[in-house]
């Protein structure tokens, strides 16, 4: 299955199961910087009858209007270069032992409470915790520095745009941010696990890209990831 396919199916497969089918519409609507007006262009409908179903006042989409959904999402992607197409097939290719955890939010939440789910404390750009992250991927960092390239560490960070990057295993925090640092594509937000002493070089970069930066207390990895598997849960 291509990566086109595989993303097509998750997106109309989140909103056939979603409780909140509008809410997913409007969350991948968003993800792929797309208006409601361009599209409504692109599927041949009036603007008022996307906002209507984003706004829950119409019934739940049938499987033809869901696959004209997903299939002019796509298109308006493709024909702007498919920045988010690129990102997703990426993320495909990545080692599974790197990457611990991902999850896309059926809503989007912000930075702060995301935060407070799993005890982390904004010591960079504290001014965005309101920005909205619509998911999370958490990396070994280790594992990711061992295992991959640096070409596909730097990979990583182009399939997390608009989420919160959380590395684990982490000793000062300074890897992760030059990474973020040298990669065109930025995370909303990194928060970094496994230290208490944030590297002030850390903080200066996140300062320089904008980028909220964090540290997570949880006592272990493991309570980190049921923290995050309980938070998503929760607002599904």
């Amino acid at each position: 299955m291509t990566a086109e396919e595989e993303l097509a199916k998750k997106i109309a497969g989140e909103i056939v199961l979603s409780d909140r089918p509008w809410s997913a519409m409007r969350k991948w609507r968003e993800l792929f910087n797309i208006s409601q007006i361009e599209l409504a262009n692109a599927m041949s409908v009036s603007p008022s009858v996307i906002s209507d179903y984003e706004g829950g006042r119409r019934r739940s989409p049938g499987a033809k209007f869901i696959k004209k959904f997903v299939e002019a999402l796509i298109q308006i992607d493709k024909s702007r270069g498919a920045p988010v197409l690129k990102e997703f097939a990426k993320l495909m290719s990545m080692p599974a032992d790197a990457i611990l955890d991902i999850k896309e939010f059926s809503e989007p939440v912000t930075v702060k409470r995301l935060c407070q789910v799993i005890n982390a404390e904004i010591v960079a750009c504290p001014h965005l915790a309101d920005r909205k992250i619509f998911g999370y991927t958490v990396v070994d960092s280790i594992k990711c520095i061992e295992a991959l390239s640096g070409i596909d560490f730097l990979k990583l960070m182009g399939t997390t745009s608009m989420r919160a990057l959380i590395f684990t295993k982490v000793t000062r925090g300074r890897s992760p941010m030059v990474a973020v640092r040298v990669h065109p594509i930025k995370p909303a937000a990194v928060i970094i696990h496994g230290t208490t002493k944030v590297n002030s070089l850390a903080v200066k970069l996140a300062r320089i890209e904008q980028i909220p930066l964090a540290v997570s207390h949880m006592p272990s990895i493991e309570k980190l990831l049921q923290a995050l598997k309980d938070f998503s849960l929760s607002i599904e």
